[in-house]
C-alpha cells in the first residue's frame, strides 16, 4: 500500500512533504545549511530532510490540503521482475515487505518454511501464552494474593493438552494473520528455499521441485536463527530439548535442568514452576541473568528465583547431557568455567537448553556473492548492507534480524527492515539500536533500554561526562498497590550536564510495556527537562515513569518541545506570506 501526504502551497515556492519523510523547499537558511547535503527537520516527532534554500521566502496558503493515494504492490524496475526480493518470512521478513508496499515497490517474499518464522511458530508469540496461563496460576495458587483481595479460591488446577493448545492456537492465528496482510497488499509469497546466485539474483526451490530464477533491485536476507545447542549436549526432543519442543508442553517433567539462565531460560522457569516442576538452573557466568542490569537482576533474583522451587549453579558449564533412556535419568556433567576441573553430575528427569540461538545463515549462496559469515553471522554496516570478504559493500545486497547478529530481537529485525526499505526508496536511514526495547516477561516483569549502568560508567569514563541515577519504586504507585503488586523498581542512568537518557531499566508489573516511553525518548533524542513535563493519566502505572524522570537532576535548560518548534515555523511562514502580500501590494502601487 503505497501512501503519499502532500501540503498545498504557493506555486512560486512550493514544499512538498511525502510519507517517506523527504521534503523539497525554497526555506531560508533559518533552516538549513548553505549547503546541497539534505539536512534533517524533525517537529513533533516526525523527520523531514530538505535541501539548500533560495532566498526565496515560501508562502503557506490559509487552506492546507492533505491527501493520501493507496495502491497495491506496485510495478517492478525496469529490466527485473521485482524491486525487492526478501529471503525469510519472519517478523523481520514481514515488516520490510509490508513497508516496501506502502513505498510502491513490487515486492515478493521467499519462505521455506512456514511464514511468521521463528517468533510466531516457535518463540515470542507461543511463549506468551505459556506464560499468560502461569501467570494465572500463580495468582490462584498464592492463598496470601487471594485473601488480601477477600477472594476464596478453590484449588488450581491445569490441562497440560489444553495449555498446549493455547499456545499452538495462537501462533497458529498470528500466522495466519500475517499470511492474509501479505496477500492483501499483493505481495507475492515464494514458497521454497532461496538462494543468491549472483548480483540482484535469487533462486528458490520446492522441497523435490525445480528451481526458479527471479531478479530484483534489492536483496534482503532475513533468514532469522535457530536454538543454538553446545557440543556434547545429545537432543533427542523428549527429555533433552530446545525452546522449539518446550513450546509444545508435551510433558511437565518434576525436575528439569535449564542450561542458560538469559531471558529463554528465565521465562520457562516462570512457566514450568507455576505448572508444579523443580528447576535448577545451570550458568557458565558467575552470575545468573547476567545481560542484565546488575542492580535489576539482583532485585529480579530475590523475587523470580529465591522464593520459588529454584536451586542453580554459577560458574559451571555442561560439558555433556545424555537423554533418559532405559529407565535411567537424564545425566548432565558439570565442570568448573575457569578450571574446568570436574564439579557434579546431575541426575533429573529432563533439560532445556537455553543457550541462546545460532543465525540460520548456512545454505543461502553467500559464495557466491564473495560473502563469509563471522560465526554464522552476515556481516553487515550501520545500514545493514552485506560485506564481503574484502571489506567491501555488495551492492543491492541487506541483512536484516537475527543473522546479522546486531541484535536478536524479532521486533529489532522489523525495525531493521523498515529502516533498510526507507534506503532503497532513496532516503537515508541509520537505525538506533540503543532506542530499542528488550523484555523478558516473567511475572513480574522485567525490561530495559539502552546501556546498562557498567556500559555507562564504560562510556563515561572513555567520553569524559558524567551519568547520575535515578530510582523509583512500584511500592509508591497507586496502581501497583491497588493490584497488590509492589514489588519493583525503575531505574534511569543519564548524563547531568545535558540531560541525554542513557538507559532505563525495569522491573516490575508490566515493565514490558511501561518501557516504551523511553526508547522513544531515547530514539527522538528527548531530554529529561522536556519529558519531564509530560502528563500522565491518575492513577496509572505510567506514573511510575513520571515520577522518574521527575526525580532526575538535569541542569541544563529545557529546549524548545517539538510542538512549540513547529508552532514556530507556521509563525514565520505566516510572518513571510505577509512580508509577500505587501510588497506586491506596495509593487502595484508605485
Amino acid at each position: 500500500m503505497q501512501s503519499a501526504i502532500s501540503l498545498s502551497l504557493s506555486s512560486a515556492s512550493p514544499i512538498t512533504v511525502r510519507s517517506d519523510g523527504g521534503a523539497t523547499s525554497s526555506a531560508p537558511d533559518l533552516f538549513f545549511s548553505n549547503t546541497s547535503a539534505p539536512r534533517q527537520l524533525r517537529f513533533c516527532g516526525l523527520s523531514f530532510s530538505g535541501c539548500k534554500s533560495s532566498s526565496n521566502a515560501v508562502l503557506l496558503r490559509s487552506k492546507t490540503k492533505i491527501s493520501a493515494s493507496l495502491t497495491g504492490n506496485g510495478a517492478p524496475s525496469k529490466g527485473f521482475d521485482y524491486d525487492l526480493v526478501i529471503i525469510g518470512a519472519g517478523v523481520g521478513g514481514h515488516g520490510a515487505a509490508l513497508h516496501a508496499v506502502e513505498k510502491g515497490l513490487k515486492t515478493a517474499i521467499i519462505e521455506g518454511d512456514v511464514v511468521g518464522g521463528t517468533c510466531v511458530n516457535r518463540g515470542c508469540v507461543p511463549s506468551k501464552a505459556l506464560l499468560a496461563v502461569s501467570g494465572r496460576m500463580r495468582e490462584l495458587q498464592s492463598e496470601h494474593h487471594m485473601k488480601s483481595f477477600g477472594l476464596q479460591v478453590a484449588a488450581a488446577g491445569y490441562d497440560r493438552q489444553a495449555v498446549a493448545d493455547h499456545a499452538e492456537n495462537l501462533a497458529t492465528k498470528i500466522r495466519n494473520s500475517l499470511i492474509n496482510s501479505l496477500k492483501s497488499l499483493g505481495v507475492d509469497i515464494l514458497t521454497g528455499v532461496g538462494t543468491v546466485v549472483g548480483p540482484q539474483k535469487v533462486n528458490y526451490r520446492k522441497a523435490g521441485g525445480s528451481e526458479t530464477l527471479v531478479t530484483a533491485k534489492d536483496i534482503i536476507i532475513a533468514t532469522g536463527s535457530v536454538p543454538f545447542v553446545p557440543k556434547g549436549v545429545e537432543v533427542d526432543g523428549k527429555t533433552v530439548i530446545t525452546s522449539d519442543h518446550a513450546l509444545k508442553l508435551e510433558t511437565v517433567p518434576e525436575w528439569i535442568v535449564i542450561v542458560g539462565s538469559g531471558y529463554i531460560g528465565l521465562e520457562f522457569s516462570d512457566v514450568y514452576t507455576a505448572l508444579g516442576s523443580e528447576v535448577t538452573f545451570v550458568e557458565a557466568l558467575d552470575q545468573l541473568m547476567p545481560g542484565f542490569d546488575p542492580e535489576i537482576g539482583k532485585l529480579a533474583q530475590r523475587i523470580l528465583i529465591n522464593p520459588r522451587k529454584i536451586d542453580y549453579h554459577t560458574g559451571v558449564f555442561a560439558t555433556k547431557i545424555t537423554p533418559a533412556k532405559d529407565g535411567k535419568p537424564v545425566t548432565i556433567e558439570l565442570i568448573d568455567a575457569k578450571t574446568k576441573e570436574p564439579k557434579d553430575t546431575l541426575e533429573v528427569d529432563a533439560a532445556l537448553i537455553a543457550t541462546g540461538r545460532a543465525p540460520f545463515t548456512q545454505g543461502l549462496g553467500l559464495e557466491n556473492v564473495n560473502v563469509e559469515t563471522q560465526r554464522g553471522f552476515i556481516p553487515v554496516d550501520e545500514r545493514m548492507r552485506v560485506i564481503d570478504s574484502k571489506g567491501e559493500l555488495v551492492p543491492h545486497l541487506y541483512c536484516i534480524g537475527d543473522a546479522n547478529g546486531k541484535m536478536m530481537l524479532a521486533h529489532a529485525a522489523s525495525a531493521q527492515g523498515i529502516s533498510v526499505v526507507e534506503q532503497v526508496s532513496g532516503k537515508d536511514h541509520v537505525l538506533n539500536h540503543l532506542s530499542i526495547p528488550a523484555a523478558c516477561f516473567t511475572h513480574p516483569e522485567i525490561s530495559m533500554v539502552g546501556l546498562t549502568e557498567p556500559q555507562a560508567r564504560e562510556k563515561a569514563e572513555k567520553e569524559g561526562f558524567e551519568i547520575s541515577i535515578a530510582k523509583t519504586s512500584f511500592k509508591a504507585n497507586t496502581k501497583a498497590l491497588a493490584e497488590n503488586e509492589g514489588e519493583g523498581l525503575a531505574k534511569l542512568i543519564y548524563r547531568p550536564d545535558n540531560g541525554e537518557i542513557l538507559g532505563v531499566h525495569i522491573f516490575g508489573m508490566h515493565a514490558a510495556d511501561l518501557i516504551h516511553e523511553a526508547s522513544n525518548a531515547i530514539a527522538l533524542g528527548t531530554r529529561i527537562q522536556d519529558i519531564k513535563y509530560a502528563v500522565h493519566a491518575h492513577p496509572t502505572l505510567s506514573e511510575v515513569i513520571d515520577e522518574l524522570f521527575k526525580s532526575a537532576k538535569a541542569r541544563g535548560k529545557a529546549s524548545l518541545v517539538p510542538q512549540l518548534r513547529f508552532s514556530l515555523l507556521l509563525q514565520w511562514l505566516k510572518t513571510m506570506l505577509l512580508g509577500r502580500l505587501l510588497n506586491q501590494w506596495q509593487s502595484k502601487r508605485s
